[in-house]
């Protein structure tokens, strides 16, 4: 299949109407997967240590339940890994589609799933390997979705378009949030304990439906479609390494850089979304309710300013947006948990917005960014390896040292630290990489690097 190409050479990018369709799925398909993985997490906070495990008291059943969702975070870099290799070696669109079946399979699986009263001990180690399938799949999708808006995007503005993917995180949160809400409200709690949990995961299906639908009808990018023609000559020559051993060897560095940049992010989400529910509640006395009504405003203003940042990111670099988020997340660390601690509503909402909004200044340009550290055939392999390895020691250790560091030491002062530290982390690397706004994709100097002999 011939490549169509601009006047330089280069691989065009896609024609309006096919680029639309690249965002819409890529949005849509990020959506659906969060959804699928937030709707799990607030499910082990309320129904799952009940159902799978009743024979422990309730709160050791509720910790029981939180460990099967951290689960879901040790799979995320294996799915990087696997879908990155093959990402990079047949093709995003692919590997994006079976990474959306994967995930919305296994969600509605866990609606159909019997509970501890009617197959015992085999429910438990079911909900763990389906929440496997969840981790792995996520673990896939980020780096394909995000490379699919970008490869198919002008350098111009892809700060901007790529930024619409990575806000799928605060819509499927807002999405699930709000199913939940809706069911709690209608349903009695015996009746929501005993059956209705289930059909937030069985919507699931209709989900994905949809997301299939719109994603089936997007193709490859002329960039990649250059690149696997590159590596079909390579191959030929006998001189293609596999893409994830090319990337870890010849892009060690930028790995590195993309799992700094993502410390500061990573840990400062899930404080800000996950822990603060620990702390607004337990240290602050705010109502549970009211906790959750902010932070579902919070995440509506997120959505709204993401795209916003990767626009700034256009204009004045990845570089100097990045470093501002972090900075600004990291003495904001330090108003946050005394802003709670004034309790109410719009305190409340106050310390989750600004978070939020500064964390959006990382996140928002980081899709784009990440993009245009790698060549087109490592691009899938790199970005998903950096990004989902830092997910392990960031996100996914965030709530429980912050929770350690709280009834460690009885202050919040310990907590806002820790998050300023990753911060720091985050500035050193943004400081240690390079600009990479407006850069080609299908730049020469990456294609001689996919495709050089390795000696």
């Amino acid at each position: 299949m011939s490549v169509p190409n601009s006047p330089s050479g280069a691989p065009s990018a896609a024609p309006r109407g096919s680029f639309a369709k690249v965002v819409t799925s890529s949005l849509i398909g990020t959506t659906v997967e969060w959804y699928d993985f937030f709707l799990y997490g607030s499910a082990a906070a309320l129904v799952f240590g009940a159902v799978f495990f009743p024979e422990s008291d309730p709160l050791t059943g509720v910790l029981l339940a939180f460990g099967t969702y951290a689960i879901g975070f040790v799979a995320r870099p294996m799915g990087g890994l696997v879908f990155g290799h093959f990402g990079d070696r047949v093709g995003r669109k692919k590997l994006l589609v079976i990474s959306l079946l994967m995930m919305g399979g296994a969600t509605f699986a866990i609606g159909l799933l019997p509970g501890h009263a009617t197959i015992g001990t085999a429910a438990p180690l079911l909900l763990i390997a389906l929440r496997l399938i969840q981790g792995f799949a996520l673990g896939g999708e980020w780096g394909g979705a995000v490379l699919l808006v970008s490869e198919h995007g002008s350098p111009r503005h892809r700060g901007f378009w790529a930024s619409w993917p990575q806000a799928g995180v605060p819509c499927g949160n807002l999405l699930a949030t709000a199913v939940l809400a809706v069911l709690a409200a209608t349903m009695s709690d015996p009746a929501f304990e005993s059956w209705g949990w289930r059909i937030p995961f069985l919507l699931s299906g209709i989900l994905v439906i949809v997301g299939l639908y719109v994603r089936l009808a997007v193709e490859e990018s002329p960039v990649f479609q250059a690149a696997a023609a590159r590596a079909a000559q390579a191959r030929a020559e006998g001189a293609e390494r596999a893409p994830v051993v090319e990337v870890v060897r010849r892009h060690w560095r930028e790995i590195l850089v993309a799992m700094g940049v993502r410390m500061a992010e990573n840990i400062s989400y899930y404080v800000i979304t996950a822990f603060i529910l620990v702390y607004a509640v337990q240290e602050a006395g705010v109502e549970r309710g009211t906790v959750l009504n902010a932070l579902l405003a919070a995440a509506a203003v997120q959505l709204v300013v993401i795209p916003v940042w990767g626009i700034l990111s256009d204009r004045f670099g990845r570089r100097p947006v990045i470093a501002f988020g972090a900075i600004g997340t990291g003495l904001w660390a330090f108003a946050f948990f005394p802003i709670i601690d004034a309790g109410g509503f719009g305190m409340v909402l106050a310390a989750a917005g600004v978070g939020l909004v500064l964390h959006a200044a990382m996140y928002g340009p980081q899709a784009a960014f990440f993009s245009e550290l790698f060549g087109t055939r490592t691009r899938y392999s790199g970005a998903s390896i950096g990004y989902q390895l830092a997910s392990i020691v960031a996100g996914g250790l965030a709530p429980l040292i912050a929770t350690w560091l709280l009834s460690t030491f009885g202050s919040s002062v310990p907590v806002s630290a820790y998050v300023a530290a990753a911060c720091v982390l985050t500035v050193v690397a943004v400081a240690a990489s390079r600009e990479t706004r407006g850069r080609d994709l299908d730049d020469p100097a990456f294609a001689r690097e996919d495709t050089a002999k390795t000696g």
